[in-house]
């Protein structure tokens, strides 16, 4: 997040956009989890945040990209807002693998 954003902005954007969107690929099967996650211990500047989601297979994914433009087309003013809020100028990387079982 950028350092002026309100204090509240991924709470703002997760609920009017984010949750909806990953709740909806959840409800159809598309997806099994997902989670937003802040930072508790602060290596990095402090304010940011991932999205994790995990998908029942590899068209999962494509249907979550898929909502995405479609929800970012559907609310064409969620595009600037998040954009004013988040602060992609520093580079990050980050690959995580996991094994899960849900029944």
């Amino acid at each position: 997040m950028k350092a002026d954003a309100p204090d509240d902005a991924l709470e703002m954007l997760s609920k009017t956009w984010i949750v909806p969107l990953l709740e909806k690929l959840l409800a159809d099967g598309s997806l099994v989890e997902y989670e937003i996650d802040t930072k508790a211990v602060h290596t990095e500047a402090p304010g940011s945040f991932s999205i994790f989601l995990i998908a029942a297979n590899a068209e999962g994914i494509d249907k979550f990209r898929a909502a995405q433009r479609e929800a970012t087309k559907a609310n064409p003013l969620f595009g600037p807002a998040f954009g004013s809020m988040t602060d992609y100028t520093a580079h990050r990387d980050e690959l995580a693998r996991t094994n899960a079982t849900y029944k």
